[in-house]
């Protein structure tokens, strides 16, 4: 009896439900950016119903949608330029001079802990690490040094642990080629990418402590008690603004001057993103309510942070699930 088109829509999303979200983490390191993950991610999907009839089995089903979504990646960076961060385009910024934003860039985006984390193979404990530290925002900021095609070999053999020939195969070329792409592709990386032993686990002790002080810092708009929770060479930056600053001295500056907040103006809420600890930041408006202001994603290594981003697109708000107000307006009234 042939196969009706419901029960073939069936063992479509039989077959191919369960690998969405590590796809879309796999289409996010590839692009940088969690939205356009989304829609390639919809792209695969759309392509691997239509070619469904001409699968027959010979690979996996995740194989088959590796396949389509690195390809439907690659086609995309044919017509984008890289993402970058503001520190990997220019030099550090006086935090008394006005800022202006350049939302022309297609600047990285961060992306929620629940849609990087590992998939199939994740009780592994050595899954889980790898899946962890290719989550990282700076390695995902490093990848965007790499031509597409040097990335997409990358991701498939050392996070995905792909055999040069699997790969060799979706890209159309040889195990040869592959394997000198791999090689350039980690050198490259070595000279950008992050130092993963340095950095802290979210989970720490001492690293909850840091962001409990983080935190009561900024709400009690405390510039003093923030500036000692740097390192002196401290990095921060805010996209889709270019300019960024470097040291304790001039971030704590940057904020008393061009932010000047008062005591409650911010609030924050802890979320997690790209494996770090993460807030969404609440700023009061004018009939007193906390808005959606900024989402910072926080590297801290030696108990200190080392790194903020801070992202203005407030549009991330909702893909990291955070409330629309801050949740203590609500409360207070």
């Amino acid at each position: 009896m042939p196969t009706t088109a419901p029960d073939r829509e069936s063992e479509f999303q039989r077959l191919t439900a369960a690998h969405r979200r590590e796809l879309l983490a796999h289409c996010y390191r590839m692009l940088g950016s969690i939205h356009d993950a989304e829609d390639q991610v919809q792209e695969t999907y759309l392509r691997a119903w239509r070619a469904y009839d001409g699968f027959e089995g010979r690979s996996s089903p995740r194989s088959w949608l590796y396949t389509i979504a690195t390809n439907v990646c690659l086609t995309a960076l044919e017509q984008r330029g890289r993402r970058p961060l503001p520190s990997g385009i220019g030099a550090p910024a006086d935090p008394e001079r006005p800022v202006v934003a350049a939302p022309e860039v297609p600047w990285l985006e961060p992306a929620p802990d629940a849609v990087l984390a590992a998939g199939p193979g994740a009780a592994d404990p050595a899954a889980v690490a790898q899946s962890h530290e290719a989550s990282r925002l700076a390695f995902v900021a490093a990848l965007q040094h790499l031509a597409p095609r040097q990335r997409a070999v990358l991701l498939l053999r050392d996070v995905l642990r792909w055999k040069a020939a699997e790969v060799a195969v979706l890209l159309e070329t040889t195990t040869a080629s592959v394997n000198s792409a791999l090689q350039r592709a980690r050198a490259r990386l070595a000279e950008v990418g992050p130092d993963p032993d340095a950095l802290a686990e979210p989970g720490d002790p001492r690293t909850r402590a840091l962001l409990d002080r983080y935190t009561r810092a900024f709400e009690a708009a405390d510039v003093g008690a923030l500036v000692e929770l740097f390192r002196r060479d401290a990095l921060w930056e805010m996209p889709p603004f270019p300019e960024w600053f470097r040291g304790a001295e001039a971030i704590t500056r940057l904020i008393a001057i061009q932010c000047d907040p008062e005591p409650g103006e911010l609030r924050l809420v802890p979320t997690a993103a790209n494996g770090q600890p993460a807030y969404g930041m609440y700023r009061r408006g004018p009939d007193g309510v906390h808005r959606p202001f900024q989402l910072q994603v926080l590297t801290i290594s030696g108990g200190v942070v080392v790194h903020v981003a801070a992202f203005f697109d407030t549009s991330l708000f909702a893909v990291f699930g955070l409330p629309e107000t801050w949740p203590g307006d609500a409360v207070g009234r």
